[in-house]
């Protein structure tokens, strides 16, 4: 019975993936960098869940120090099981490449899918930020262990630490 939702799930992911190349070409942003977290231990209620975030931000200009954010993930929507030792990266992308330290500080919001069985994978597309101009483009699927599944809304905020 999970695989029959497994597949599907998976599925979404690598079309989220997709997508967010589009929006990043459609809107002339520009990589700033890239945002690893890790993701604490959790639990799905059916109806969503919360995990906190533990953030690297490692910007591609030269000579740029890294920057590190806590935050936390919320998600709305199907998410059932639980997860440990999980891991989010993506590339994050702006209109222009001219930013400040603490960019990345605020609210972000879209979509979210992932499925796991022992280890699984998902992906996160977000837009928020410095006035909303920051996108974060899933660099891979989220990794993790566990048995859960998620499908829905995600709500991300970042604070530079």
């Amino acid at each position: 019975m999970f695989n029959k939702v497994l597949i599907p799930a998976l599925g979404l992911s690598a079309a989220l993936f997709a997508g967010t190349s589009a929006l990043a070409q459609d809107n002339n942003h520009t990589e700033i960098g890239s945002l690893s977290c890790d993701v604490s231990d959790g639990t799905g209620y059916v109806f969503g869940s919360s995990k906190e975030l533990d953030c690297t931000f490692n910007p591609v200009e030269e000579g740029a120090e890294d920057e590190h954010y806590t935050g936390t993930i919320n998600r709305y929507g199907i998410d059932i099981g639980k997860t440990q030792n999980g891991v989010m990266s993506w590339l994050v992308l702006a209109p222009t490449e001219d930013y400040g330290k603490g960019a990345l500080n605020g609210s972000y919001g879209g979509v979210s899918a992932e499925a796991t069985v022992g280890v699984g994978a998902g992906a996160n597309v977000l837009i928020g930020g410095s006035d909303e101009t920051i996108a974060l483009q899933p660099v891979s699927v989220n990794a993790q262990n566990g048995l859960n599944l998620a499908v829905g809304i995600a709500d991300l905020t970042l604070e530079n630490s």
